[in-house]
């Protein structure tokens, strides 16, 4: 699996996590739904994302998106 789709499969992750956690524990989880989508349309514009960089150094094979 190349960085591109761990991060978007991780983004994916963390969304689900948040809607579960928000539904049952406390709706201020919802907030990680937020933090999640900022992170993913700043990458976008600027092509730097904090969890490419961590997986990255874990030794994903590069993709197109994140290099």
């Amino acid at each position: 699996m190349n960085l591109d789709r761990l991060v978007f499969a991780f983004a994916g992750l963390m969304v689900l996590v948040s809607v579960a956690l928000s539904l049952y524990l406390h709706p201020y989880w919802s907030l990680l739904t937020v933090f999640v989508g900022l992170n993913l349309l700043q990458a976008s514009f600027t092509g730097v994302c904090p969890a490419a960089m961590l997986f990255k150094k874990f030794g994903a094979k590069p993709g197109h998106a994140f290099k």
